[in-house]
């Protein structure tokens, strides 16, 4: 009987998703008025005089944290949104294709009507919706732009995908979150 522990001890789940903003004011509008975000609380300024900023963060040690916001969003993850004064620059966002590029996806129940209403606020929605195929067939998805430039996509598989027909492990699902 294999006893050994794989994956660090104690893990539970990702608490939250962290990412820089330009613009606060702007960030906080849009997590808050359109994807329905609520807001939790907020943490001031944190500079330092010695090299903890680029210890602990990997920034550059005069960096700044003008402030930092907390959000919680449906049955996801929380959001923590990052002002930084860059004290040596900051470089463009990365494509998907980049290291390190990214996304952020939400489950809707209805794609359909959740791109109408992306459009109806001005969101800029990338395409149309993509059927998936394969291990995924089952699911639709569609990627939109937050006003920064920060790519996110929304997903939906109301009949589930492909793959969970014989699956014995399925992913988290945010609709069925204690399965």
């Amino acid at each position: 009987m294999n006893t050994t522990q794989r994956g660090i001890p104690g893990m539970r789940g990702t608490d939250h998703i962290g990412f820089t903003v330009p613009d606060l004011a702007e960030a906080h509008e849009f997590l808050v008025e359109v994807l329905g975000c609520e807001t939790v609380y907020s943490l001031g300024a944190k500079q330092s005089d010695d090299d903890w900023m680029e210890t602990q963060l990997g920034v550059h040690p005069r960096t700044v944290i003008k402030e930092i916001r907390f959000y919680r969003l449906g049955h996801g993850s929380n959001f923590e949104v990052f002002l930084y004064e860059s004290a040596d620059g900051q470089n463009p966002q990365p494509r998907n294709s980049d290291i390190g590029g990214h996304h952020i996806a939400f489950y809707v129940d209805d794609l359909d009507a959740a791109v109408a209403y992306l459009r109806d606020q001005g969101v800029e929605v990338m395409g149309e919706a993509t059927a998936s195929k394969q291990s995924a067939t089952g699911q639709r998805w569609i990627y939109f732009r937050s006003p920064w430039g920060m790519q996110f996509e929304l997903v939906s598989f109301p009949d589930g995908k492909e793959y969970e027909k014989n699956a014995p492990l399925r992913l988290w699902h945010p609709s069925h979150p204690a399965e």
